[in-house]
C-alpha cells in the first residue's frame, strides 16, 4: 500500500550503498517519504520505475529483507526538480562522497534559497561524509554559492542571519558496513543492496536547527568530535588493521583475517591502544569503550557480509594520510602516553601493501621503492623527521 500523500518528505541526496543501504531505511522507518537525488540515471529510474526497494539485513543467523516504500527519484541534471524537493522537505541528507560536495551545494543553494524567501520552517541536512568537518565544508559551500546566486541574478544578498539560525547542517557518524555488491548481483537488480543490521547515527545536538528530526536510529550527542575520532580511532584503525595484516597473510575476507589468532590478538591490542588514548582525551567510560571494541569485533565476524581484505584495505595513501586512521590513532596514543606499538604494527603492514589491482598501492610501493622510506613518511604519512613515530617506523620498516 503506498504512503498516504500526508507523510513529511526527506531528501536524501546520493542513492549509493549508505544513501539508499542505510539513510534511506533509517528515513523511511521514522514515517518519511523518501526523494533521493543522484546522478546514475539507471539507479534513478530504477528508483522511479519502482518506488520501492528492499534493504537486506544479512548476518550470521539469516536475510532480513526490510521494505522501503512511498520513494521518489530525481536525477542531479534536473535542478528545477532537485530544488523543489529541497525547498519543500522536512529533512535532508547527503552521502555523495566529500569530492562530490561542492558539486551538490548548487541544488542545496537553490532549495535553501526558496525556503527562505517564504519563510518555512527550518531544515537539517545531515550529512553522512567520512571527513570531520564536512558539515562545516558544505556549509560554506552553500553560502558561497546562494551569494553567487543573488549576485548573478541581481537579487538582494541572502540574509546570513537567517541562514544560520535556520538551516543546520548536522554532522553525523556513519558505522554502518555495507560490503561491495557482487556484479552478478546488481545485473539482476540494480537496486539490490545487503548490509549489517547495525542502526546507530550519532549526530552533532548542538547544529540542528528547531526540533530533531524524527530519523530512525538518529542519536544526538553533544560532542560530536569525540564519537567521530572514536570511529576513526577504534572503527576504521582496527578495520584497516586487520585487513593490512589480512592480506599479508593471504585471507581474502575480513572474518577469515580475524579467525586467525595472530590477526585477532593484533587487531584487539592495536584497538586496546587506542581505546585507552580514547578515555583519556575525551572521557568515554572505559568499560563502555570496551564493549564498543567487543561490538566491533563481533561484527567483523560476519561472514555473511563477505567483506573483502582488498575492500577495506583500498586506498593505502589516502588511509596513511597524517591525519587519517592509523597515523592520526599512533599520534592520538602518543599524546596521550599510550604507547601505539600494535598500531605502529597496522602501519608496517599498510606500508607493505602492494595489491596489484589497487592504482594507490601500486604508487605506494613505487614511491618506497624509488624515493625511500623517508620521503614516503613525510609527503605521505606528514611526518616530521624529528617526531617520535617517524624514527620509530624507520627503524621497524
Amino acid at each position: 500500500m503506498p504512503p498516504p500523500n500526508d507523510q513529511p518528505v526527506a531528501v536524501q541526496i546520493g542513492a549509493g550503498n549508505i544513501g539508499r543501504g542505510f539513510m534511506g531505511e533509517l528515513l523511511s522507518a521514522g514515517g518519511y517519504r523518501v526523494t533521493f537525488i543522484d546522478v546514475d540515471r539507471p539507479l534513478v529510474d530504477a528508483l522511479a520505475d519502482r518506488g520501492a526497494y528492499e534493504v537486506h539485513h544479512i548476518s550470521n543467523t539469516g536475510d532480513e529483507a526490510v521494505r522501503v516504500t512511498g520513494v521518489r527519484a530525481i536525477h542531479a541534471d534536473d535542478r528545477e526538480a532537485a530544488a523543489d524537493a529541497i525547498a519543500g522537505c522536512a529533512v535532508a541528507s547527503t552521502a555523495v562522497g566529500v569530492r562530490a560536495l561542492a558539486a551538490v551545494a548548487p541544488m542545496l543553494a537553490a532549495g535553501i534559497a526558496r525556503r527562505l524567501a517564504r519563510g518555512a520552517d527550518p531544515l537539517n541536512v545531515i550529512t553522512c561524509e567520512n571527513l570531520i568537518g564536512a558539515g562545516r565544508r558544505l556549509q560554506a559551500l552553500v553560502w558561497q554559492t546562494m551569494e553567487r546566486l543573488a549576485d548573478s541574478g541581481g537579487a538582494p544578498p541572502p540574509d546570513r542571519s537567517a541562514f544560520e539560525q535556520r538551516i543546520g547542517f548536522v554532522e553525523a557518524v556513519v558505522s554502518r558496513m555495507v560490503p561491495i555488491v557482487p556484479e552478478a548481483a546488481r545485473r539482476r537488480d540494480p537496486l539490490w543492496i545487503a548490509c549489517e543490521p547495525y542502526a546507530r547515527l550519532p549526530v552533532d545536538a548542538a547544529a540542528i536547527r528547531g526540533p530533531v528530526p524524527h530519523v530512525a536510529g538518529l542519536e544526538p550527542v553533544a560532542n560530536i568530535l569525540a564519537h567521530q575520532q572514536r570511529k576513526l580511532a577504534t572503527h576504521n584503525m582496527s578495520h584497516a588493521v586487520c585487513a593490512y595484516l589480512g592480506y599479508a597473510a593471504r585471507h581474502a575476507l575480513v572474518w577469515q583475517a580475524l579467525d586467525d589468532p595472530v590477526v585477532e590478538a593484533e587487531v584487539r591490542a592495536a584497538m586496546a591502544e587506542t581505546g585507552r588514548a580514547l578515555v583519556a582525551r575525551f572521557g568515554f567510560d572505559p568499560d563502555e569503550q570496551q564493549a564498543y571494541e567487543a561490538d566491533l569485533l563481533a561484527r567483523y565476524r560476519n561472514r555473511a557480509l563477505a567483506d573483502q581484505v582488498v575492500r577495506v584495505a583500498a586506498d593505502p595513501l589516502r588511509k596513511l594520510g597524517p591525519d587519517d586512521r592509523l597515523i592520526g590513532s599512533a599520534r592520538l596514543c602518543l599524546q596521550e602516553g599510550v604507547d601505539p606499538e600494535h598500531v605502529v604494527g597496522g602501519i608496517r603492514a599498510a606500508l607493505a601493501y602492494d595489491h596489484p589491482e589497487d592504482p594507490s598501492a601500486v604508487r605506494l610501493q613505487k614511491m618506497l621503492a624509488e624515493a625511500g622510506r623517508a620521503h614516503v613518511l613525510r609527503k605521505v604519512c606528514g611526518l616530521a623527521e624529528d617526531e617520535p613515530l617517524f624514527a620509530r617506523l624507520m627503524a621497524c620498516m
